[in-house]
């Protein structure tokens, strides 16, 4: 008898698991459950072990074959561990994602149909505001976690956010990123990440246990997708050690070191001939070495197989496959490695340790995440219900992010706000005025409540009047004589126009920055048959060339909403009509038609005057412009000062003669105590000049007293959010970091800070700084400073003295 009870535990055990994949539906998949006798004997069910002792028990149980499988992102299950399928992959770029026609660990087919659209992640950057940024990823994390609890996924894995810099306009993909400047991209990656993963705003709250993981991609130097021919997947981007140093890398290494991310995806790219997933210095030595990275690394989806069937990089399948194991990859979005890696273990290329090793981080964070931690509903995270997603307070803030990051580009005499009470009628123009399709842009799931554009200044305007001008966003047909009939007769006309994901997405950069087809005729021809200056509302992602309606004098306010979410056709409406002041700042450069002669395949970001190269970025870019990063009005004026700061002199021990001589330093040399100790406080005082209160955002930059040699022109240092009343004034504390704000990367991709001065500005005011490098070798600028002060007292007691002497 005993012998057959022990024979049925296997059988109960199957059963067992395959009760909860039928019960999908309402249960959330997981293991170690308590019903099961056989789980209390596994080591790795066991949640008193630390996860490296339950993760290295998990993985000695298992075959060969069994730890192949596990290498893909659908890993299936392992029934006779009790051990359900996975699902890797799963998007959640401005809210809990559904990509049609692919396998994802989420599905809206539940109790649960919908999630909260936030705005797209190029317009949230330009609120400038991280802790909307973190408030944002935590309704995203709570939201993904109520949709796992109701049984709707698979996985916990979501493989957001993209870092990327968005280094040219042209690129499909750059609206998914918060822009172009490596800091703000930074500080949005770490400030997402905290709040996704379930860690508090500040960090350092996290531990073990994960709400979901994030992922920070796509690492790295990634920002072509499809331009003349040229794709992503055989692409090599030629870039330099300098522009990796100071503007590729960063925002991954703050992802990493100070948001935390529990996962890295490599890119399809090449960088300088390696493939991204075969490149050991990049994914083990930086990452995981230098940055100090614990967590798993994906390809993206087939990127393996790439590197042998389109790139060429190697002989055979088994070569990509040792090459990306070996270099510090993971797991496979693709099934290259469940094809090709037995073969490549036979064949002596792959050994089972390194098998082991990806295994070891991938099972680690399916710990973390509680999946090994017997029911869901016992554990952290358990009791988020489906309340909580497209809840009250996360639809609010998804209408906060709109609100704060739309941008107004032009407002001649003050054309907006239009008065509620003397607007009687209203022309809405444009195909892109009644999409809610437009308004989420791409990566996004089905929205709970989306309200377009036209609805929204409805419930201002009833007497509003609706014509698309052109049947599609590309606008190969003009219907502006039909548009122009309601047009005459109107108050006021709004017009709807920009760009769709016809236009821009992934797999498709643009060839040109204008508007497509006919926009730009018809938009001209409804401004000069207006009775009144017209607005103009831009849905786009990357920016556009549009010069004649900044000097068209019959075009009075434009507006850039970028992709705003399903609160985005309200924000817009409450902009127009003054129920909100607009706030937000562009997170990049807007370049003329004219930056399209230069291939998009050029990564440099320094300038190159002997060919007439520009550079790209404010930072670098040295050409005309349609908007500066960081430009934005307001209907109030705002007004700074720098307080008196309490020192200008930023002294740096050099030990080194030949640097010194050269007039620089590196940072690396200096070592983080002296680097520490070198910061200060930089106080700015800011006003609200204007008759009504505004979020307004403060952006505080470096500019080099002499520019070139490869230094940037200026660069952000600091940047953040205010709420300010009419009329109120309030102070904001900046820390200035020498090593890190005052410093840029040298040819060696060495990070090096110059002697001599630069300029603090923030508005149209700039207060001078100077980096002076001390002689001595204590390098204590305090002490130095007190010198300066005691000595001339010194010498006015010396003469006392002497007086006295000769008197007496």
């Amino acid at each position: 008898m005993k012998l057959q009870k022990l024979s049925l535990l296997p059988l109960i055990h199957i059963c067992s698991l395959l009760l909860v994949s039928s019960q999908s539906t309402d249960q959330p998949p997981f293991s170690c459950d308590s019903s099961d006798p056989l789980t209390k004997s596994y080591a790795f069910c066991k949640t008193s072990l630390p996860i490296n002792q339950r993760v290295q028990d998990l993985i000695s149980r298992l075959t060969l074959d069994e730890k192949i499988s596990q290498l893909v992102n659908s890993a299936p299950a392992i029934p006779r561990l009790g051990i359900p399928g996975y699902e890797w992959w799963s998007e959640a770029l401005h809210g809990v994602a559904f990509v049609a026609n692919i396998s994802q660990g989420i599905r809206f087919n539940g109790t649960i149909q919908s999630a909260t659209s936030f705005p797209q992640v190029i317009l949230t950057a330009a609120s400038f505001d991280p802790y909307l940024w973190y408030r944002i990823g935590q309704a995203i994390g709570t939201e993904a976690r109520g949709i796992y609890n109701a049984g709707q996924a698979r996985g916990m894995t979501f493989w957001t956010p993209n870092i990327n810099i968005f280094r040219d306009p042209r690129w499909g993909r750059g609206q998914e990123t918060p822009g172009e400047d490596p800091l703000v991209t930074g500080k949005y990656a770490v400030s997402f990440v905290r709040g996704i993963q379930g860690d508090s705003f500040e960090g350092g709250k996290l531990g073990e246990n994960l709400q979901v993981s994030a992922c920070c991609k796509h690492f790295t130097a990634y920002d072509l997708d499809n331009w003349k021919g040229i794709n992503r997947f055989v692409f090599n981007a030629k870039v330099t050690v300098q522009d990796l140093a100071d503007t590729y890398q960063p925002p991954f290494q703050s992802c990493i070191q100070k948001g935390k991310a529990s996962g890295v995806m490599c890119a399809y790219n090449r960088i300088n001939g390696v493939p991204n997933c075969a490149d050991y210095n990049l994914l083990s030595k930086t990452a995981r070495g230098h940055w100090g990275f614990d967590g798993y690394i994906t390809s993206d989806c087939d990127a393996v197989s790439i590197i042998y069937d389109e790139q060429g990089y190697v002989k055979e399948p088994e070569d990509a496959v040792a090459d990306v194991l070996k270099a510090g990859m993971d797991i496979d979005c693709g099934e290259y490695l469940k094809n090709y890696t037995e073969s490549a273990v036979k064949k002596k290329k792959v050994s089972v340790s390194e098998i082991d090793r990806a295994l070891h981080n991938l099972f680690s964070i399916r710990m973390r995440l509680g999946h090994f931690n017997g029911s869901p509903s016992k554990q952290p995270f358990g009791n988020i219900g489906s309340d909580q997603v497209c809840s009250k307070e996360h639809l609010k803030l998804a209408l906060e992010a709109a609100r704060n990051g739309i941008v107004l580009l032009k407002n001649t005499d003050r054309l907006l706000p239009l008065s509620k009470t003397h607007t009687n009628s209203l022309a809405v123009i444009g195909p892109n005025a009644k999409s809610t399709e437009t308004l989420v842009g791409n990566y996004a799931g089905p929205p709970c409540k989306p309200i377009t554009p036209l609805q929204a200044l409805q419930s201002y305007v009833k007497n509003t009047d609706y014509h698309p001008g052109c049947s599609t966003v590309n606008c190969s047909s003009d219907l502006s004589d039909q548009a122009m009939k309601i047009v005459k007769g109107a108050d006021q006309v709004v017009l709807v126009m920009g760009l769709d994901q016809t236009q821009e997405r992934e797999a498709h950069d643009r060839v040109d920055l204008v508007l497509p087809g006919h926009q730009e005729k018809l938009i001209s021809r409804i401004a000069s048959a207006a009775n009144k200056p017209v607005i103009l509302v831009l849905l786009c992602g990357g920016p556009v060339d549009i010069t004649f309606a900044k000097n068209d004098q019959n075009i009075g306010s434009i507006i850039w909403a970028g992709y705003p979410g399903e609160a985005g056709g309200r924000a817009l409406a409450e902009i127009i009509f003054g129920d909100h002041n607009p706030g937000g700042r562009l997170p990049l450069t807007w370049y003329p038609q004219s930056l399209t002669k230069i291939p998009m395949t050029d990564m440099r970001m320094r300038p190159d005057p002997s060919s007439g190269y520009p550079g790209r970025t404010y930072r670098f870019y040295q050409g005309p412009k349609v908007f500066e990063f960081g430009y934005g009005l307001s209907y109030s004026n705002y007004s700074y000062e720098f307080l008196p700061v309490t020192q200008n002199k930023v002294y740096l021990n050099n030990q080194s003669s030949d640097k010194m001589a050269v007039g620089y330093k590196s940072v690396s040399e200096m070592g983080t105590e002296l680097c520490e100790k070198r910061k200060f406080p930089v106080t700015v005082g800011v006003r609200n000049n204007g008759e009504m209160a505004g979020k307004h955002a403060v952006l505080l930059f470096v500019r080099q007293a002499k520019a070139g040699n490869g230094r940037p022109m200026k660069q952000l240092v600091g940047f953040t959010s205010i709420d300010l009343e009419a009329g109120q004034r309030a102070e904001i504390i900046f820390e200035l970091r020498p090593c890190e704000h005052l410093s840029s990367a040298n040819e060696d991709g060495q990070m090096v800070i110059d002697e001599g001065s630069r300029f603090l500005s923030i508005g149209e005011k700039e207060s001078e700084i100077t980096v002076v490098f001390a002689s001595d070798t204590s390098g204590d600028a305090t002490s130095k400073q007190e010198r300066a002060m005691h000595h001339p007292r010194i010498l006015k007691l010396f003469y006392l003295y002497a007086l006295l002497c000769i008197f007496l």
